[in-house]
C-alpha cells in the first residue's frame, strides 16, 4: 500500500543550472504550496551515490512528477544533446507502466517549447 509520504511526493525532472534557476524555483514553490513535497536530485548530495541510482530511488518514492524537457539543445562542449531530462522522464513512465500496483498510479507532467514537440525525439 501506498504511504501519505508517496502519494504527497513530486519528482522534479528540470534544469539545474542558473539560467533555469527561476522557473526551478516557481515549480518548487507551486508544489509546495499546494501542500505537496518537492522531491529531485540535488536533495541528496552524497558523492558515493551513483546518481543514476540515486535518481531511480526518488523516482520510486514520487507518485507526482514534473519533466521539463525544454533543454535539449546541443552542448556548445561536446556537441551532444542532454538527454538526462528525457532519460529520467523514460524512468518515470516505465515505473509507472511495469512497476508494481502503487508505481502504476504515477501522474506526470510534461514541460516542453512546443506541444507534442518531445514525441519526436523519446
Amino acid at each position: 500500500m501506498a504511504t501519505s509520504s508517496y502519494n504527497s511526493s513530486v519528482f522534479i525532472n528540470c534544469p539545474f543550472d542558473d539560467a533555469f534557476e527561476s522557473i526551478r524555483n516557481a515549480i518548487v514553490f507551486a508544489i509546495y504550496d499546494c501542500g505537496f513535497i518537492p522531491r529531485c536530485a540535488l536533495e541528496e548530495n552524497n558523492s558515493g551515490n551513483v546518481r543514476f541510482d540515486k535518481i531511480q530511488r526518488i523516482i520510486a518514492k514520487c507518485k507526482f512528477g514534473v519533466h521539463d524537457i525544454s533543454r535539449t539543445e546541443l552542448d556548445a562542449h561536446n556537441n551532444l544533446p542532454r538527454f538526462n531530462m528525457p532519460l529520467e522522464l523514460g524512468v518515470f513512465l516505465g515505473a509507472k507502466r511495469y512497476g508494481g500496483p502503487d508505481q502504476r498510479r504515477k501522474n506526470c507532467l510534461i514541460l516542453d517549447r512546443e506541444q507534442y514537440r518531445y514525441q519526436q525525439f523519446i
